[in-house]
């Protein structure tokens, strides 16, 4: 279906602009805080409706099915992308490297300093769970492909155009506050969507990178990064 909302299309996009509509709340009630109503559970919010809306296409996403789960090899590499993807976040940090501000803060710390670990909880499910596949059906497996072929599923992610793969990689830049950070990231992602022609590495991939990073933004408290 040449259509740039057919259902494939639809599927990829709704649960993204979702999220994105829900962290632009999350950032409006922050700076002006409705009585009793903390913003930060706006989040547990997101994470609910954009699973509930991704659990709603699952059947749309054909790359996810059994058929193209990774082998060991590539889970491995998939983890260790994962990983060195996080160090350089970390690390390129720097305010020239910085665009902005994150729409949203996140600080699961009460008025005393003490960790919420409720609030901590959701905020990891969601960033390592639910972003990446969120994320890469985005990002990768709709707009990449699609900037090569309205048509996207027609498109091998192993055959996309190196314009496919910089426009995307840059779009997804524009979303992040650590731009030069976000560049590293999309390349690599989208480089193990090229190599193993798997939705599930970049996947992993991601998730491995959000989920370490939440383990060491509560431990050092650089909240920042959240």
């Amino acid at each position: 279906m040449n259509s740039f909302i057919s259902p494939a299309a639809l599927a990829r996009c709704l649960p993204f602009v979702l999220f994105m509509v829900l962290l632009a709340a999350r950032g409006q009630l922050a700076e002006s805080p409705m009585a009793g109503l903390d913003a930060r559970w706006v989040y547990g919010v997101s994470v609910l409706a954009v699973s509930g809306a991704m659990w709603w296409f699952w059947k749309q996403y054909e790359e996810l099915i059994r058929a193209h789960w990774l082998t060991l090899r590539e889970t491995v590499l998939s983890v260790a992308v994962g990983v060195v993807v996080f160090v350089l976040w970390i690390h390129l940090d720097h305010p020239w490297l910085t665009v902005g501000e994150a729409t949203a803060s996140f600080r699961p710390v009460d008025a005393d300093g003490q960790l919420q670990w409720g609030l901590i909880a959701v905020r990891w499910v969601g960033a390592a769970l639910m972003v990446p596949v969120m994320e890469e059906l985005f990002w990768r497996s709709f707009l990449m492909r699609w900037i090569d072929n309205p048509d996207f599923q027609k498109v091998s992610p192993r055959t996309v155009s190196f314009k496919a793969l910089a426009l995307s990689t840059l779009a997804f830049a524009t979303a992040h506050t650590l731009w030069l950070a976000a560049i590293v990231a999309g390349l690599a992602y989208a480089w193990l969507y090229q190599r193993t022609g798997k939705l599930w590495a970049p996947i992993v991939a991601h998730a491995v990178t959000n989920g370490v990073l939440g383990v060491w933004v509560v431990l050092t408290g650089n909240w920042v990064f959240w």
